[in-house]
């Protein structure tokens, strides 16, 4: 199973809706998501942005890197901000330059969102065509 680790400074925004949709489309993917400097609760735009779309993560909770059970992750995904991430043996890091949404409206918390959501996508397109098929 390939692992998956979204990373950005509060926990509270990208990092989670980027988490949700690699849980809801990425099959034989772990995802898990961190901050640096996790925030106290996930942005309430965030919620509301990922409910317009199906996607529940009112039960989130922002973490940092010291409160994931390992940090044994095959990709490491910044997204676009000057993160302090742990170094992470093996993982391979990929950097997205997506814009903070924090203190904006909710249509840049939407805009955001389809921003991620295309990210997630084809990175989780570009995974697929990596793992081998059997036969």
């Amino acid at each position: 199973m390939i692992r998956v680790l979204f990373a950005c400074v509060g926990n509270s925004a990208r990092s989670q809706m980027a988490e949700a949709f690699c849980r809801e489309f990425g099959r034989g993917v772990e995802c898990a998501s961190a901050g640096s400097s996790p925030a106290a609760m996930v942005q309430p735009n965030s919620v509301a942005v990922m409910q317009e779309v199906g996607m529940d993560i009112s039960s989130s909770r922002p973490k940092g890197f010291g409160d994931l059970p390992d940090l044994k992750y095959d990709y490491l995904v910044t997204m676009g901000c000057e993160v302090v991430c742990p170094f992470l043996p093996g993982a391979k890091e990929v950097k997205w330059d997506t814009p903070d949404p924090h203190g904006k409206d909710i249509t840049e918390f939407r805009r955001v969102r389809d921003i991620i959501k295309a990210e997630v996508s084809k990175l989780l397109a570009d995974l697929n065509r990596q793992v081998p098929r059997e036969p």
